[in-house]
């Protein structure tokens, strides 16, 4: 497993909090953040929208999107909507706001330049699947062999486990990020973290490879296996 493993008893507190350290830590005047999907990241961003100014100014973070199901903003399975409703509509508005639009010509491509354009991300939000993908990099899709020049590409579930087309930051773009934090919360995902920590390179997230990666799970999610 690459990366440093964070037991914790609260994943989305905890999230919050490291969100908060890493923003009033970081030396430049803006904070971008790449969020995620799921329950999981839906608890992360109420937690984080607790926190208002002077702990954390929402007018110098920049929100990007790691990757997205290829729906309506609105639709209630964009990630899109599910931060606005869990966060972006809480809080003081941002610096910027940047979805991933797949109602435009050529999606994957636009939002490519789009981050190639801007400084690297200080942070991406990433969840872990019960099939070991994490963005919308799926066992066995295209996504994950992508070419290296590549942040953002268009990807589906062959299994059909994952409904819809999705947009997805690479492996390349996600390692572009400063840093990446993987939340992985329940029981239902147990299966699943125990095949990265052992390595089990048919996971997908056991490629991730940024230098400041962490994993931050609950005992549930750990189950009976003790941190190394």
């Amino acid at each position: 497993m690459n990366g440093s493993l964070v037991v914790v008893d609260d994943v989305a507190a905890s999230f919050a909090q490291l969100v908060l350290d890493r923003a009033a830590a970081r030396k430049a005047s803006q904070f971008a953040i790449a969020f995620s999907g799921g329950s999981t990241a839906r608890d992360c961003y109420e937690q984080l929208a607790l926190f208002r100014a002077p702990a954390i100014d929402w007018s110098t973070v920049d929100a990007w999107w790691g990757d997205e199901r290829c729906v309506p903003l609105t639709d209630e399975d964009s990630n899109y909507r599910l931060v606005e409703e869990s966060l972006l509509s809480k809080v003081a508005p941002l610096a910027s706001v940047q979805p991933m639009r797949s109602d435009i010509p050529n999606a994957a491509d636009v939002y490519d330049r789009l981050v190639r354009s801007a400084p690297p991300i200080d942070l991406i939000h990433l969840g872990l699947g019960p099939d070991g993908h994490t963005a919308s990099l799926f066992p066995q899709s295209e996504g994950l062999t992508a070419h290296v020049d590549r942040l953002v590409v268009s990807n589906v579930d062959p299994l059909a486990q994952n409904p819809h087309e999705r947009l997805t930051f690479t492996f390349a773009g996600i390692s572009r990020c400063r840093s990446a934090v993987v939340t992985v919360a329940g029981a239902s995902k147990t299966e699943a973290l125990h095949r990265v920590l052992d390595g089990d390179l048919s996971a997908p997230a056991a490629h991730l490879a940024n230098d400041d990666l962490i994993w931050l799970v609950d005992a549930e999610a750990l189950g009976s296996r003790t941190a190394r």
